[in-house]
């Protein structure tokens, strides 16, 4: 079944702010939340499809990933709420539940948590920049990208314990990584949560460090990444490739890694958009007399004809030759710009043949009214 709108989802607009994200998420969180709705599979599917799309809008740089690309844009590595389970879900928006596991604890005081144990921590994001040339951005193309970042610690599995088992529950907190206190008020009883002092939430205390990280749980690897970057990205554009940053100390979730787009510049072409500009110095002989010419476009060349009297300033449009549309609407053109080379210096013959043309009848500027000025002329290209 095709997944539903995230904005749908939520139920807020294109332009939501992200503390309407937030309020319309816990809204959803409350009404389909597993304590709420025991044994209900479709309340629990509502539940993941929310927090799977209040995962993406919440994010600034899958947001707008989301917003470019839609679902597509969220698979083969991209942004990505797909797939979350209940522990990523409530170890990842603890700010929602209050971090004890379940909003009704947190919102009423009451004692129904669901026992969830430490709450997971997230790694930090990973930002690179990646120079494309006009050709790559012009069709899209595949990259292997190699990353330093850390990864769980190959010996004790990612908990910096020795052997990965020489560990033992937090006596503090009996394994749930948080310390709860009830104030009694007014109102009633109040509860609060913290995570744990001793265990910094972890739920669990290292008797004796893995030799291999010495007790950090992770260790820095060179890592190949490939991936697939769509036609038509822009200079600054950020990507996003959920999970691909690095894991944090001792176990939990990794961050992202973020690609920033360079565009590298053209030997010949300028982009505006979805089109290319091309600059084409033509000699006011050939303009006068007409000719043919090559041009290069991106990743090859074109021949064009120059008719005879073309003035210069005139914008010829080659159909299809600029770049495909990111959102995939077509693709766009390329514009060759005529300029006409007027000569810096002279032999003393080609002085004397220009002096017999200058007051010749043909040679006298006579512009039609229907000739558009250059303004026009631009004006009308790029609007259409």
């Amino acid at each position: 079944m095709a997944k539903r709108d995230y904005y749908e989802v939520l139920g807020v607009g294109r332009s939501a702010s992200k503390d309407e994200l937030k309020k319309a998420y816990r809204k959803l969180a409350i009404k389909y939340h597993p304590d709420k709705n025991p044994g209900d599979s479709t309340a629990e599917e509502m539940f993941k499809e929310a927090a799977e799309a209040y995962d993406v809008l919440s994010s600034d740089d899958k947001r707008a990933t989301y917003d470019r690309f839609g679902h597509e844009g969220m698979s083969g590595g991209f942004g990505g709420g797909g797939g979350m389970n209940m522990d990523d879900i409530f170890s990842q928006f603890s700010d929602i539940f209050g971090g004890g596991g379940s909003p009704f604890e947190s919102f009423f005081g009451g004692g129904g948590g669901r026992g969830r144990g430490a709450r997971a921590r997230r790694g930090s994001n990973l930002r690179i920049k990646l120079k494309l040339t006009l050709e790559e951005i012009a069709e899209g193309v595949d990259k292997k990208l190699k990353v330093k970042r850390y990864t769980n610690c190959d010996t004790c599995g990612g908990n910096g314990a020795k052997n990965g088992s020489s560990l033992s529950t937090c006596s503090t907190c009996n394994g749930s990584g948080q310390v709860r206190k009830v104030v009694n008020t007014m109102l009633g009883q109040m509860v609060s949560t913290s995570t744990c002092p001793t265990c910094n939430g972890e739920g669990k205390t290292i008797n004796e460090k893995c030799d291999t990280c010495a007790g950090e749980g992770r260790q820095l690897e060179e890592e190949v990444i490939p991936v697939s970057i769509p036609a038509g990205v822009t200079e600054g554009m950020q990507l996003s490739m959920s999970g691909k940053g690095n894991v944090p100390p001792r176990g939990g979730v990794p961050g992202d890694l973020l690609i920033v787009i360079e565009e590298t510049p053209h030997e010949h072409l300028t982009r505006r958009g979805t089109d290319v500009i091309y600059d084409l110095q033509l000699s006011f002989v050939d303009v006068a007399l007409g000719t043919s010419v090559e041009v290069p476009t991106i990743g090859g060349k074109a021949k064009i004809k120059i008719d005879a009297g073309t003035q210069s300033g005139k914008i010829l449009r080659l159909r299809g030759k600029g770049i495909k549309d990111i959102e995939g609407y077509g693709k766009g053109d390329q514009l060759v710009h005529i300029n006409v080379w007027t000569p810096q210096s002279l032999t003393k013959q080609e002085r004397e043949l220009l002096e017999k043309l200058r007051d010749a009848k043909n040679f006298t500027p006579n512009p039609k009214k229907s000739d558009k000025n250059f303004f026009e002329r631009m004006k009308e290209f790029f609007q259409g």
